[in-house]
């Protein structure tokens, strides 16, 4: 969700009705509450029954106005700006409230933002949690149990603190690698996106609370992304953005799915019958429900009949839609009394399927094991860092006497990304009065130093650190130091793009002039995704750490001096120039506020590493890049078609001494027929193997990854003939290849 439109939505009008916005976030009725044994007597709380069964049982027994108050979603904040106070039963600083029916078990709905962790509203009760690195950052770790451990922590710390529906699972496909969300995300290939984010949807959802899909569709960008129609080729998308997030469903199985600001062929997403009922409803079958991102309803009837389930976070849009203005539009049969029914219906089998109902969530505490998640964070932070190059400069030799430490506050913390998925940081921020004043700011740090987590592991060693802030000082400081750690950043945030790829505030001649005078200098990246580095050739090593959460300096601090080998891969192509990219700006950029403009993806599921092949383009570091500290060898690369299924074995061996982490991924290239782009990424597996250690690995391909889409007969077409199968490294580092056959076929929208 997004806060950067409040004012202006806000602002637009001061009463609905009549009444101050205050008095339309009441309850629907005085609700008087049975006891527990009275509400387990009633059949629809019999836990044998279906969700579906459950859910039909109770509709029977709701009034109208009780229906309509589960689809009128609150912002859980006060806006005294907006005379709209949060309901009384709302968190304070809180993402949402629904109003449920206390008196037939139907709990309220208590909404909180949650990409990385159980994030706060700026303001004088914000929560200080557990947060993980960013979604980016799991992505690279190439490792879904990494993503659904971390999705069961988040999870966890939500319920404890009281929340039962968390707006997590962001998988907007990389397109734009400017767009100031990319952090939040999983990458730019679909299949890698949708299995990393659907496992940590997996996650969440174990807690017995209900994980969002988002944003739902085409939300590529943060330039004008209320005002933004975006077209593309019906199959390309099918074979993109929309596999990705299809992906991520069938994994997840989210209870709900949030649609987005930005319009699709000319239509509000939130208001698509294209996006909500042809694909996510009846394509794939969604039985949950779609809320709407905040501010992103901007009609009743349109909106309802078009698939939109759920008003989301009023006082954002212009009008309470979903309110007294849905209960004319059903009593003048506007909107059916079955598709009324089928809006609440599917709030409450979501509550019902995912154990919200049978399990309500605790009242709010802080009661929360935080040693033990900080472990957790710390993990998927490790497996995230990508060792991007390294010239024998680590990890950091135990002898070294004296280390330069320059930039990006490291002594003090670790760099976070902006806006509505911002966690409040256990200890405080440990910088304060960072970035902007108001959303999506501040920007904030963690209190994890990389800089005290090496000084706790080379006590002989002086380490001084240097902000950056002056170059002449910096490089002074560099040239008297026997090894240089320079933390290079790049802050991205929600509700803004990057205007360039480049390092902001003068890095990058911070960065050469240190390398000029210490050619042992390595450069740790805390960025929201890829940056361009023209100091590359001059400096000995480069690691990438993303933005890495509550325990990011301990991470970091591991992997630089051994104690853990690096075995992140990127999950996005990181470009020599933004000049090899489809645009080379982001559309409408800078942005003119509330004027409409159209992008074009005329590149269509041609994304990423996919780009650069078929463009015959040579990147910085290719998708799937990462380097080791150890060697690993590939051997005994098969391909078998079994009952039209692609099933690929090959094993791993670990060739040098010390133990290690790699990702083999598989890719598929069509030598009879051609795609969007000369080769997919069809699997992937994550091995861990101690030195001389071998293990064998299986991995079958998802037919989807083989054929092209089929927009007439909805079905994905494999065509008959040959195909190469490339056991790689990386997009770029082929280690085996073997050609199969493969019958034609064609399979349903779901692979089936």
């Amino acid at each position: 969700m997004t806060y950067s439109k409040k004012l202006s939505i806000i602002a637009m009008s001061c009463a609905l009705a009549g009444l101050p916005l205050s008095a339309l976030a009441q309850p629907p009725q005085p609700q008087v509450v049975p006891s527990q044994q009275e509400l387990a007597s009633k059949p629809w709380m019999n836990t044998k029954l279906s969700a579906q069964e459950r859910t039909q049982l109770v509709l029977k027994e709701m009034t109208m106005d009780e229906k309509l108050g589960l689809l009128m979603g609150y912002f859980g904040t006060d806006a005294p700006w907006k005379n709209f106070t949060r309901p009384v039963e709302s968190y304070p600083q809180s993402a949402g409230f629904v109003y449920g029916v206390p008196r037939l078990g139907i709990p309220h709905i208590w909404q909180a933002d949650a990409g990385v962790g159980v994030a706060s509203q700026s303001g004088p009760n914000v929560r200080e949690r557990t947060s993980l690195p960013s979604g980016m950052a799991t992505a690279a770790t190439w490792n879904p149990q990494v993503g659904f451990d971390g999705g069961a922590m988040i999870g966890s710390e939500a319920r404890t603190s009281g929340f039962n529906v968390l707006l997590a699972g962001g998988v907007n496909l990389v397109r734009e690698p400017r767009n100031g969300r990319n952090f939040e995300y999983g990458g730019e290939d679909p299949y890698l996106a949708g299995v990393m984010v659907g496992h940590q949807i997996k996650g969440v959802q174990s807690n017995h609370i209900v994980s969002t899909l988002k944003h739902f569709a085409y939300n590529d960008q943060e330039t004008g992304r209320f005002n933004v129609n975006v077209n593309i080729d019906e199959a390309a998308g099918r074979m993109s953005d929309l596999l990705a997030l299809q992906f991520a469903y069938e994994i997840g199985n989210p209870g709900s799915v949030m649609c987005s600001y930005n319009r699709v062929y000319g239509v509000y997403a939130c208001e698509s019958d294209y996006l909500l009922n042809q694909v996510l409803k009846q394509d794939w079958g969604f039985k949950g429900w779609v809320m709407s991102d905040w501010g992103a309803t901007h009609s009743t009837v349109p909106a309802a009949n078009n698939g939109l389930d759920q008003q989301s976070g009023f006082p954002f849009d212009v009008s309470a839609y979903f309110k007294e203005p849905l209960k004319e539009a059903v009593v003048n049969g506007w909107v059916s009394p079955e598709r009324f029914d089928d809006m609440a219906g599917r709030v409450l089998f979501a509550l019902f399927d995912k154990g919200i109902i049978d399990n309500p969530v605790p009242k709010g505490s802080n009661n929360i094991d935080f040693k033990k998640h900080a472990l957790i964070t710390q993990k998927d932070a490790e497996e995230a860092i990508v060792l991007l190059k390294n010239d024998k400069l680590l990890p950091v030799a135990k002898d070294v006497k004296k280390i330069a430490i320059i930039g990006s506050h490291a002594n003090v913390g670790v760099l976070s990304g902006g806006g509505s998925s911002q966690v409040y940081p256990l200890g405080g921020m440990a910088v304060s009065g960072l970035g902007p004043k108001v959303f999506p700011g501040p920007m904030v740090y963690h209190p994890s130093s990389p800089m005290k987590a090496l000084e706790a592991r080379l006590p002989n060693t002086r380490i001084t650190f240097d902000e950056g802030t002056n170059v002449e000082a910096a490089a002074k400081l560099a040239a008297e130091s026997d090894l240089v750690l320079v933390f290079a950043n790049q802050w991205t945030a929600e509700s803004v793009d990057a205007a360039s790829l480049s390092l902001p505030d003068n890095q990058d001649a911070l960065i050469s002039a240190v390398a000029k005078v210490n050619k042992k200098t390595a450069v740790v990246l805390q960025t929201g995704g890829a940056v361009l580095m023209p100091w590359l050739t001059d400096v000995g090593a480069v690691v990438e750490a993303w933005y890495p959460g509550t325990s990011g300096g301990e991470a970091i601090a591991r992997v630089l001096t051994g104690e853990v080998n690096p075995s992140g891969h990127l999950p996005i192509t990181f470009p020599a120039a933004e000049t090899q990219l489809p645009r080379v700006k982001v559309d409408g950029y800078p942005e003119v506020k509330d004027q409409r403009f159209d992008v074009t993806y005329s590149e269509g599921a041609t994304v990423g590493y996919k780009w650069f092949d078929a463009n015959k383009q040579e990147p910085l570091f290719p998708f799937g890049f990462g380097l080791s500290y150890t060697n690993f060898e590939f051997n005994d690369l098969k391909a078998v078609v079994k009952n039209n299924q692609l099933n690929i074995s090959f094993s791993v061996k670990n060739t040098g001494v010390v133990a290690g982490k790699e990702v083999a991924q598989v890719y598929i290239a069509p030598l009879s027929t051609k795609w969007e782009a000369p080769k997919r990424l069809g699997a992937f597996q994550k091995v861990d193997l101690k030195p001389g250690e071998s293990t064998q690995v299986s991995v079958s391909v998802d037919p989807r990854l083989l054929g092209m889409y089929q927009g007439k007969t909805k079905t994905w077409k494999i065509a008959k003939g040959q195909y190469e199968v490339i056991l790689a490294t990386s997009a770029t580092e082929p280690q085996a290849r073997v050609k199969v056959k493969l019958p034609a076929q064609v399979v349903d929208v779901n692979g089936k």
